[in-house]
């Protein structure tokens, strides 16, 4: 009887461990930036990443507390691409009343970078949700603020600025990538990554331009300003962390030479 009981101790022991190195894998995002973006093919919660574009998530973040974004159509969609919205015009020519944004392409890699070794000649990292390239971390010794650049992946569910051809003409247009396309890396803004909805994401109607009836946002606010009973409860794998560190070595082992960040899907709860 008691060795059956100290089993038992044993065994709760043993899983209370285990649940709390699983609670020390996941983190609460700021409830600043997530974006809920409730479209007519279903919900996508954005996680924006102002460590690697400060401007344009400020931006984005202030449109969506105006209502800007309330109702916007997806204008421009390719189906092996991305979901171009955020006009208010629902046809690439318009923007905002606030001045175009100075390109944020690249940022220099600091706190909150989480490395995961190389992907060819290149080092792979997380900011947050976002996959991002950046120089060789020892080129950081010959520089003046003792950092590299850094630049985020174009995968599926990253959130891009839209611009015209002037690198500096952002200014309230972005667009979701459907899948990856490593073109867009270092020529545009990545600012945030879909922390699900992937398949709303995927679902949204496809033309250049899209026919009528166009798909649309319904709303677009920011975590913090729903009721605190409204909101959604977002948990997320902390990509600098030891059980992610995992599942990105699970990847590059069954992909090899062909392995880059965007192989690699962050697990998400909501509740």
């Amino acid at each position: 009887m008691k060795l059956a009981s100290l089993a038992a101790v044993m065994a709760l022991t043993a899983a209370s461990a285990a649940s709390a190195q699983a609670a020390s894998d996941w983190r609460t995002p700021d409830p600043d930036n997530v974006l809920v973006v409730d479209t007519n093919k279903g919900r996508i919660i954005v996680e924006l990443v102002p460590e690697a574009a400060p401007a344009h998530v400020a931006r984005v973040r202030g449109l969506a507390k105006a209502h800007f974004y309330d109702g916007l159509t997806f204008f421009r969609v390719l189906d092996s691409f991305m979901d171009q919205t955020g006009d208010p015009k629902n046809d690439g020519t318009g923007g905002s009343d606030q001045p175009n944004l100075t390109a944020e392409f690249t940022f220099r890699r600091g706190a909150g970078y989480a490395p995961q070794g190389k992907a060819g000649p290149a080092e792979i990292g997380f900011v947050g949700p976002l996959p991002v390239w950046s120089q060789n971390s020892a080129l950081a010794a010959m520089t003046a603020d003792g950092k590299v650049a850094a630049w985020g992946a174009f995968c599926p569910g990253v959130l891009g600025m839209a611009r015209a051809g002037d690198p500096d003409s952002a200014n309230s247009q972005f667009f979701f990538m459907r899948q990856t396309n490593a073109s867009l890396d270092k020529t545009y803004t990545a600012f945030g990554r879909a922390l699900n909805g992937l398949e709303a994401i995927r679902a949204i109607k496809v033309g250049e331009p899209v026919a009528a009836p166009q798909d649309s946002m319904t709303t677009v606010r920011v975590l913090s300003d729903i009721p605190a009973a409204q909101r959604p409860n977002v948990q997320v794998m902390d990509t600098a962390g030891p059980a992610f560190k995992a599942l990105v070595d699970k990847r590059r082992v069954e992909l090899g030479g062909a392995f880059t960040p965007c192989d690699v899907t962050i697990p998400v709860q909501v509740k």
